[in-house]
């Protein structure tokens, strides 16, 4: 559906409009897995992920007519932002439809580029289903997030600059929702590296690229949600499909926790803000799901940023329990004024900081003069908060 020459013109379109992004070695991970492992860091791009380079493609190439009517879109987050982005770059007018649910910061991010928001239905499948009635009641150019040749081509762009940075590279980890990025990358980097491997990574929960190409056509995957909801697709785009399947060497899937853990070191080793999407490249070489990798080359593009401030939080704290950096605990203390200061010291002697702690009486299953004691500790680690437990048994408490 693409062509190496379909990029490199892509490449010529947008070159002066979007980010050359780094390609940094990951220290610390490449230590781990005895190899050379490069960051495609395409959360630094203008709106946060990669979705500027299809969309400012697509746009680039509408007839004057077209531009003058506008375009519509419908997404629940990069895309929007890139539509957006892309037509006010353009000159062109952009209605977005997204979901009732998407995140407020979201919404806002898509609106301050100068698009008209339309929040339409509970899930993006309605959102996209308006958005073509819209297409069709006012003649708009629909700009599809993914299963178009011409954002294809433009997101293909990404193999290019890799090509350039990493000349000898060996393998390349791509984040798989609708197939778009890998599509294009797969057919820039497969036209002048055959022998480079290249591998989709997805959300185990939602694998509906892994599904089609086991099954051989197009194949819906059942909704879910899942961290990565940047890739959280259930149905891979037309387009995309045959190019993923004749180009892509393999596509491998990681659970929710791999994805936590790996926004988290991401975070703070590599010091690279990741949304859940971007991250899954990360987390399935740091989970050991990519073989092959030992003396080789390896990139893996972390494909966007764009994550709300809560969604952080929470995805932190779960990632440091994972890592047993986190303890929670739940300790049955005598219900008498002393009983939380002694457990208090306890954790002191232990050297470990207490973050989280409230008391609940009468809960149920303890004695009327006990309480339990809830509480959420930091430690250095899983060894760390073994002694912590042991350090509330040995003063004569007990967990619950």
């Amino acid at each position: 559906m693409i062509s190496f020459e379909d990029i490199e013109e892509a490449r010529a379109r947008i070159r002066d409009l979007v980010f050359y992004s780094p390609c940094a070695m990951a220290e610390t991970l490449s230590q781990q897995l005895d190899c050379e492992v490069f960051l495609k860091l395409e959360n630094l791009q203008r709106t946060g992920s990669f979705k500027d380079r299809g969309s400012l493609n697509k746009m680039l190439q509408l007839d004057a007519a077209q531009k003058s009517s506008g375009v519509i879109t419908a997404s629940a987050g990069n895309h929007a932002q890139g539509v957006a982005f892309a037509a006010r770059l353009c000159g062109i007018h952009a209605t977005v439809v997204m979901p009732e649910t998407t995140p407020l910061s979201k919404v806002n991010g898509t609106m301050e580029f100068g698009a008209d928001v339309l929040l339409h239905g509970h899930s993006f499948d309605a959102a996209f289903d308006r958005a073509r009635e819209i297409e069709r009641e006012r003649g708009l150019a629909f700009v599809h997030p993914f299963d178009d040749p011409q954002v294809m081509a433009g997101q293909g762009t990404i193999g290019l600059e890799l090509l350039e940075q990493v000349p000898d590279l060996d393998m390349v980890l791509v984040p798989v929702g609708g197939g778009g990025l890998i599509s294009g990358v797969a057919c820039a980097i497969k036209s002048k590296r055959p022998e480079v491997r290249i591998l989709g990574v997805e959300a185990e929960r939602i694998p509906a690229m892994r599904g089609s190409v086991s099954a051989g056509c197009v194949e819906p995957a059942a909704s879910a949600s899942t961290l990565a909801d940047g890739i959280a697709v259930a149905r891979v785009g037309a387009h995309t499909f045959p190019i993923v399947r004749d180009l892509v060497d393999d596509i491998v899937t990681v659970p929710e926790d791999d994805i936590a853990n790996a926004v988290m070191e991401l975070l703070e080793r590599e010091k690279t803000l990741s949304e859940g999407a971007g991250a899954v490249t990360f987390a399935a070489l740091k989970s050991g799901r990519v073989p092959g990798t030992r003396g080789r080359k390896v990139v893996a593009i972390v494909s966007g940023g764009n994550i709300d401030m809560m969604t952080l939080s929470i995805l932190l704290e779960r990632g440091m329990k994972l890592d047993g950096r986190l303890l929670r605990l739940d300790v049955v203390v005598p219900d008498r004024p002393e009983g939380i200061a002694d457990l208090a010291a306890v954790i002191a002697n232990q050297r470990s900081k207490i973050i989280r702690i409230s008391q609940v009486l009468g809960a149920a299953g303890v004695d009327l003069e006990e309480a339990v004691v809830e509480l959420l500790v930091e430690t250095r680690g899983s060894g760390h908060a073994a002694e912590i437990v042991a350090g509330i048994a040995t003063a004569g408490m007990k967990l619950k």
